[in-house]
């Protein structure tokens, strides 16, 4: 009896569960096959459709779409966007009058003689400069305080302007054909006047500027810087006699020192008083001091000779 009772709730168990399994299986496969149905009708669907479109394509020609101007600009993106103005109260620290947007601006005047390029920018493309030009300072030119602007003409071939000198015309016209001048032995110290032909040394000076200008790039060449000196008189000592250049500048004797090719033999400070007096530029080194000494006194014996700088 206990096996009987035993096999018989063991039977009913199984058919429970079976029954359980039935009852979970049969909507799985009613969403299963309505899943197959929906897949299989939307396949049709599709199907029909692309028939109807290839008939229709065939039987007529493609038709380009038609976009309106409103809907043109949903899709176009424009090149350049075009900004309003912003209206600014005249209380607003960026607001400008109108006058002053339309009014065109003044082109600052600047001296010839600037150097300096403008720097560019500025508003409206106006070129402007951070600062104001300065012309290039020049040491005056004027005599010092207490000196006149003339002194006495101690030789014939000067004027009395300082370091200035009479032209070749007017001294040939004169009959002024020799410059004399004072050297001095720097072996026996002996003192004499020597003189120079004026048309001839000129001519030699002349010549040497017209040949060498181009190669001595503003600076006097060595044989300005270091003359040879002319040979004594008295001891006949080569490269001995040296001129006599007096203390006081303007006693120099200019045209001298020029014919004898001898202005070498003046310091800086000399030479810096004949620029200073003859409008030159007077700062630098003594080549170029020097090469300006010698082209002025040029030009004033024949201004129209190969002597601008």
């Amino acid at each position: 009896m206990g096996r009987k009772r035993k096999s018989s709730s063991s039977s009913t168990n199984q058919d429970q569960y079976h029954q359980i399994d039935r009852e979970y299986q049969i909507p799985k496969r009613v969403h299963q096959n309505l899943d197959e149905n929906d897949n299989d009708f939307l396949a049709l669907r599709l199907r029909t459709i692309s028939e109807q479109e290839l008939s229709s394509l065939s039987s007529s020609p493609i038709q380009q779409p038609s976009l309106s101007s409103s809907t043109m600009h949903k899709f176009i993106l424009p090149q350049q966007q075009v900004q309003i103005p912003v209206e600014l109260s005249p209380q607003h620290s960026l607001y400008l009058p109108t006058s002053f947007m339309h009014e065109p601006l003044p082109l600052p005047v600047y001296r010839a003689a600037a150097t300096e390029p403008p720097v560019s920018g500025g508003v409206g493309g106006v070129s402007v400069v951070s600062r104001p030009l300065r012309a290039r300072r020049n040491p005056t030119q004027s005599p010092g305080q207490g000196k006149s602007e003339t002194v006495p003409a101690l030789f014939p071939w000067a004027t009395t302007a300082r370091a200035i000198v009479h032209p070749l015309n007017y001294l040939l016209s004169r009959h002024i054909t020799a410059i004399k001048g004072e050297v001095q032995c720097k072996k026996c110290d002996k003192q004499y006047e020597m003189e120079y032909d004026l048309k001839d040394k000129f001519m030699e000076v002349g010549r040497f500027i017209a040949e060498n200008k181009n190669r001595m790039h503003d600076r006097a060449p060595s044989v300005w810087m270091n003359p040879v000196l002319p040979a004594c008189r008295f001891c006949e000592q080569e490269n001995s006699a040296k001129p006599v250049i007096p203390e006081k500048k303007k006693e120099i004797n200019w045209l001298f020192l020029l014919l004898g090719q001898l202005l070498g033999c003046c310091t800086l400070e000399q030479l810096k008083y004949f620029c200073k007096h003859t409008k030159n530029h007077r700062t630098g080194a003594k080549d170029r001091v020097l090469y300006l000494t010698y082209l002025g006194l040029c030009k004033q014996l024949d201004p129209t000779g190969p002597f601008d700088r």
